[in-house]
């Protein structure tokens, strides 16, 4: 049996398949909304990551102060 959902098929969100989830009259306001919330909550999924895996937000630090050294005005 094929799985339903994840990447391999449709995922729903509330019951409703998420490529029909998009209505005809949606305004540009609440597309801008729901954008604002998703780049919200990438936003702190990213800080999250950084956070629980210090040794590469470590290096990752130190390789954006080398960048910022080396680099010429």
């Amino acid at each position: 049996m094929p799985p339903t959902g994840g990447r391999w098929g449709r995922t729903t969100r509330g019951g409703v398949a998420m490529a029909d989830s998009k209505p005809e009259d949606e305004t540009d306001a609440e597309r801008r909304r729901r954008r604002a919330q998703f780049l919200r909550e990438r936003d702190e999924a990213i800080g999250l990551r950084e956070r629980v895996k210090p040794r590469r937000a470590r290096a990752a630090r130190m390789r954006q102060q080398m960048r910022m050294r080396t680099f010429r005005w």
